[in-house]
């Protein structure tokens, strides 16, 4: 009697770390947020930094960079100037698109191949943008670090040197707080001081099954 085989039907393997997407805006105090959970042992996948580290590296990105905005987006040692790329497509929505959409699938990328690395069974994906770019769908949950206005207007003043008009402008082209706390799953806010901060935190990342 012949032996019966059965094929091997191959599948994409689930990923052993739920994916946990942590956002907020300008002056929210999302990093501070970030660290702790790494202090309670989770790691971080910062993707802000990470965007920063790839359009300098990944020279697919600065090619499709230097096309959509020229040579002058990189500086003499050929370095991503920030502050020219920032004035070109501050008040250009099409422009801006465009940049985020050379970037955002490399970040992207990168953000899965660090995922495969991970055991933790909870990873945080940092990231400014998480409800803008629909990027909450691919979590397990979402955690949004939230604050009063004039807090956080006070925060980046001190923090980064900018006029009260300055980060008003900036806060207004992100989305408006109300509409992503009604996004979240989680909310964590940052109004009082460090300690309520930390325990917050704290108490959020471990309810998470």
């Amino acid at each position: 009697m012949e032996e019966l085989h059965s094929e091997t039907i191959k599948t994409e393997p689930e990923p052993v770390s739920k994916i946990i997407g942590l956002t907020g805006g300008i002056g929210s105090g999302k990093t501070t947020v970030a660290h702790f959970i790494e202090e309670f042992g989770f790691p971080v996948y910062y993707s802000d930094d990470r965007a920063k580290t790839i359009v300098n590296d990944n020279g697919e990105v600065k090619a499709k960079i230097k096309d959509l905005l020229g040579n002058e987006a990189y500086d003499e040692q050929g370095l991503y100037d920030r502050k020219f790329v920032a004035e070109k497509v501050f008040n250009n929505n099409d422009l801006l698109q465009q940049l985020n959409e050379i970037i955002h699938p490399a970040v992207r990328i990168d953000f899965e191949e660090w995922v495969k690395k991970q055991t933790k069974y909870l990873v945080f994906k940092e990231t400014a943008l998480l409800f803008e770019l629909k990027l909450n769908l691919a979590c397990y949950k979402s955690v949004l670090v939230t604050a009063e206005d004039n807090i956080r207007i006070k925060r980046v003043m001190d923090r980064d040197g900018k006029t009260y008009r300055e980060v008003e402008s900036i806060m207004e082209k992100q989305m408006p707080e109300k509409e992503k706390i009604k996004l979240a799953d989680c909310i964590i806010y940052n109004n009082t001081n460090l300690e309520d901060l930390k325990e917050q935190t704290e108490k959020i990342i471990f309810e998470i099954e």
